[in-house]
């Protein structure tokens, strides 16, 4: 193939033009469409990355996920060792709790022997003022007193349980020095009541009237008699504040009632003596006699009514014909009889015309039977219209009889109403004063009863627990917290690391920082496996994926595959001559005559992959050495000529940027149909971009 070279370079045909000696300016054809390579895949507007910024899905996630597990699975362990020593060394505290319920209404001496009398509705402000109140200084003040916690040195010096209560120990002592210093010693009291503060905590049972008091110490013991001192010091509290108030109520009921009880009296008085004045008597506190009367006959005229508008619906059938149908003619014995009568001879008759003809004297006989007691059912229905008809004229005498009656009694209740307007002022100001005096007579009693007996509204549900276990530490709750917190400072720590590595990792990011299209995917080879075996297998995923890398090349502008085509990278070990390579064979294997261009003239590999020599190649043509045709090399793959890098130069850019690359490239599409150049990587040099300038189009190898 070498000498097919030599004598195409040599002796051209004519008609594609003359080499000449010297190309000076001569350049490679550029394709029209080089500026929307790869369109038809999704370049151009619509594929070369529209957005500026990543689209991040749960992919990303779940890979930075799985990238960063073992530096997230460290900080969970150290996390969980933390968590189980610093949860081992804490000391236990016990926890004891008592029940409350918070009555808004107190006990009081009601109506049927009932004792308590049960609240409409606690108001919400009513109830967290008295968790407020339980929350007070002035409570734990009152437990110190109550259990004389400020002489107890085992219990002021307990405090070092925890971190905080480590750190409030050592404050104490800095101010207890202080204080020694000072000749001040310190206020017991204060630090006690600060300590059961610190340790006591309430906690509203949600959608009740119940609060729970909880309070936790070192020792399970002194916890029951803290938190049981607690509900006794709040019940005593709420007792001397209702002694406080009954004091001054009861002063001022008893004074309101003396004056009540002269009003009603009077009032009472003036409404009997109009009563006998005007002669009106009430039956009930809101009827009289006459609006008794007036209601019971009105009552009588429904009933009379309906009466008489049944009987008028009775006696308008029977005009109308139907009387027959009426269920009060059917309950008549002798209508029924008769009926059944006609019905055993209309069958009878029906019977024997099946045998006998109609002038059949038995025939005859039977019709005549039935004639007969058609008369007697028509004058029977006769009677019954008649019966009907006065039961309905005696019903609409006695509604009229009713009408007028009350009509009068009317009158009476009219005349009754107007004389008792004065009635009904006096007797309202009655039910007022009656009112007013029972309602203040009843709460004297109430004040009366809790004075004497100190009535309370806080009830203790369920009394302070001896506790059997630890409150706290928790040490499955611990690790479950540190693990939780150790997980989220390792997710943390990955996406930062994620977020400031600027390492591509997908087609996708690599479409969106270059907005250049994906021509094609390559997979990597497994490591059971190399690169010339899996060209050896033209159904591997290599040779596969490079076809559809070619078919794409072909499709990629206007006018089909670049006839120049350069191949770059970011950095070197990309897989950047073994795609120029796999192109090149491809090509070569379709019947073109392909030329490949070792264009690499600092780090060459193309010649140690064809197992050639390099001692004449680019470099050479490049400095005027020799010529194209004694630069290039024939190749095992038919229709695949070689041209290797030769010597490396001192100057690759100043040879790559003259105008004999040009040259090159413009005679060598004389002879080749397709020219591939693998170029250097792209990052830290220029030669690519000379190599990219020269080439029709430029296949970028990430």
């Amino acid at each position: 193939m070498s000498n097919d070279i030599n004598n195409q370079f040599t002796n051209p045909p004519s008609a594609n033009g003359a080499l000449v000696a010297d190309h000076q300016g001569a350049v490679a054809p550029r394709q029209p469409s080089y500026g929307q390579l790869g369109d038809y895949m999704g370049g151009g507007e619509g594929g070369g990355g529209g957005g500026d910024e990543l689209t991040i899905d749960l992919r990303d996630y779940w890979r930075t996920i799985v990238k960063r597990k073992w530096m997230i699975l460290s900080f969970v362990a150290s996390s969980l060792v933390f968590g189980a020593a610093y949860t081992l060394m804490q000391q236990p505290l016990y926890t004891s709790t008592v029940r409350l319920q918070v009555d808004q209404n107190t006990v009081e001496v009601v109506e049927q022997g009932n004792i308590m009398k049960r609240a409409g509705g606690v108001g919400r402000k009513f109830l967290i003022t008295q968790y407020k109140l339980i929350e007070s200084k002035m409570m734990a003040e009152r437990v110190v007193a109550l259990l004389g916690l400020s002489e107890n040195e085992d219990f002021l010096n307990s405090r070092g349980g925890s971190l905080r209560g480590s750190l409030s120990t050592a404050i104490r002592g800095i101010l207890g020095a202080t204080g020694e210093a000072g000749n001040t010693p310190p206020d017991k009291k204060l630090i006690a009541s600060q300590l059961v503060l610190e340790r006591r905590t309430v906690t509203p049972v949600r959608g009740s009237i119940l609060v729970d008091i909880n309070y936790t110490d070192p020792q399970p013991r002194r916890a029951q008699k803290i938190t049981g001192a607690y509900a006794d010091a709040f019940i005593a509290a709420n007792v001397d504040k209702r002694f406080q108030a009954n004091a001054s109520a009861r002063i001022f009921l008893e004074d309101k009632i003396a004056q009540l009880k002269l009003r009603l009296r009077y009032s009472e008085t003036a409404l009997l003596d109009f009563a006998k004045k005007e002669q009106i008597i009430a039956t009930t506190e809101k009827t009289s006699i006459a609006e008794n009367n007036l209601a019971a006959a009105n009552a009588a005229l429904g009933e009379l009514t309906r009466d008489r508008i049944k009987k008028e619906q009775l006696w308008k059938q029977a005009q109308s014909g139907k009387a027959v149908n009426l269920s009060q003619l059917r309950t008549s014995q002798n209508l029924g009889t008769l009926q059944e009568k006609r019905d055993t001879l209309t069958t009878e008759y029906r019977e024997k015309l099946e045998t006998f003809k109609p002038e059949y004297p038995g025939m005859i006989e039977i019709r005549n039977k039935i004639a007969q007691i058609d008369r007697h059912i028509k004058a029977e229905l006769t009677r019954g219209r008649e019966t009907l008809k006065a039961d309905y004229e005696a019903a609409l005498t006695q509604e009229a009889e009713m009408e007028a009656r009350i009509d009068e009694l009317k009158v009476a209740a009219l005349d009754l109403k107007q004389r008792s307007i004065q009635y009904n002022i006096l007797k309202r100001e009655v039910d007022t004063n009656r009112e007013l005096y029972n309602s203040l007579l009843r709460r004297f009693k109430e004040v009366d009863v809790a004075a004497g007996a100190g009535t309370n509204n806080i009830f203790v549900i369920d009394r302070a627990n001896m506790p059997t276990s630890p409150s706290s530490p928790k040490l499955l709750k611990s690790l479950l917290l540190f693990f939780a917190l150790g997980l989220g400072s390792g997710f943390v720590a990955a996406f930062l690391l994620e977020h400031l590595d600027d390492t591509v990792h997908t087609v996708e990011e690599l479409h969106a920082l270059s907005h250049l299209t994906t021509l094609g995917i390559i997979p990597r080879v497994q490591a059971n496996s190399t690169v010339e075996d899996e060209f050896a297998d033209p159904r591997s995923p290599l040779s596969e994926a490079y076809r559809s890398l070619a078919t794409s090349l072909q499709l990629a502008t206007e006018s089909g595959l670049p006839k120049v085509l350069s191949v770059t990278s970011a950095g070197p070990n990309e897989a950047k001559s073994t795609t120029a390579i796999a192109l090149a064979k491809h090509f070569a294997a379709m019947d073109m005559r392909v030329l490949l261009i070792d264009a690499d003239l600092r780090k060459p590999s193309l010649h140690e992959k064809f197992l050639v020599q390099n001692t004449v190649g680019l470099s050479n043509y490049l400095t005027g050495s020799c010529e194209p045709q004694a630069a290039m090399q024939a190749t095992q793959t038919p229709n695949l000529a070689l041209m290797c890098s030769g010597p490396l130069p001192p100057n690759a850019a100043d040879l790559l940027g003259g105008n004999k690359l040009f040259s090159l490239l413009s005679s060598g599409l004389t002879v080749f149909d397709f020219i591939i150049i693998d170029g250097p990587p792209v990052l830290g040099l220029a030669d690519a971009q000379l190599l990219s300038n020269a080439a029709s189009a430029t296949i970028f190898v990430a």
